[in-house]
C-alpha cells in the first residue's frame, strides 16, 4: 500500500538530486516556498495543476521528517 512519502522521489539526474514530487521537476522545496509565501493549498494547486492535494501533504510530511532529528548536546 503506497504511503504519502512514496510520492517523493529522488533522482540524482533530476533537479540536482533534490527531492521532487512523483518524478516531476517540481521540487519539494518549491511547494514549501509557495506555502511560506502565504499561498493556500488551493492556490498552489491552481498555480501548479500537475500537483494533487496529497502531493502537498507529502511535501509537508517529508520536510517534517527531515527536520525531526535529535540534537546532541556536548
Amino acid at each position: 500500500m503506497p504511503t504519502l512519502l512514496d510520492r517523493i522521489t529522488i533522482n540524482t539526474k533530476q533537479c540536482g538530486g533534490r527531492p521532487c514530487i512523483r518524478g516531476m521537476r517540481i521540487r519539494v522545496s518549491d511547494v514549501l516556498d509557495l506555502f511560506a509565501a502565504g499561498l493556500s493549498a488551493e492556490e498552489i494547486l491552481e498555480e501548479m495543476p500537475d500537483l494533487e492535494a496529497d502531493d502537498l501533504k507529502a511535501s509537508l510530511l517529508y520536510a517534517a521528517r527531515k527536520l525531526n532529528h535529535p540534537i546532541l548536546v556536548a
